[in-house]
């Protein structure tokens, strides 16, 4: 069965970026995620709503495009749908958190998936959907 995989936003910018830190190689981490997904036969999902992330730190659509080109056999590529955009409406305005944070979550709900990432707004999701860092993985 294959296994799926939603990484933050974050996570995808350590890896595009490579974007270690002293003592702490966050970079070095997500590119050996990926490489374990894919030797591992998982699939990564992929939404609008990472790519209007990316856009919003800066990145044109055609950069986002040619980052994400060679992984595409291992991507799935999903768009949220209006029910679960206003489900995540809610749950933002319940529990205060970022509209994409609560997106993100809805989203991996519903999929099933495993969602990566080192948002500590995720401690206030844990109710609806775990998630765990690229390090407790690989």
């Amino acid at each position: 069965m294959t296994k799926f995989y939603y990484l933050d936003t974050s996570i995808w910018l350590d890896f595009f970026e490579n974007r270690d830190e002293p003592n702490f190689p966050k970079g070095e981490w997500a590119k050996r995620l990926v490489d374990w997904i894919i030797k591992e036969r998982g699939k990564i999902i992929c939404s609008e709503v990472i790519r209007n992330e990316m856009i919003v730190v800066g990145y044109s659509k055609y950069e986002i495009e040619d980052w994400f080109f060679p992984l595409r056999r291992h991507l799935v590529f999903i768009y949220s749908d209006k029910k679960q955009f206003g489900r995540a409406k809610d749950l933002s305005k319940k529990r205060k958190i970022p509209l994409f944070d609560a997106l993100h979550a809805i989203i991996v709900r519903d999929l099933k998936a495993t969602r990566v990432t080192r948002d500590k707004h995720f401690d206030s999701l844990l109710d609806i959907v775990r998630y765990r860092k690229p390090e407790e993985i690989i």
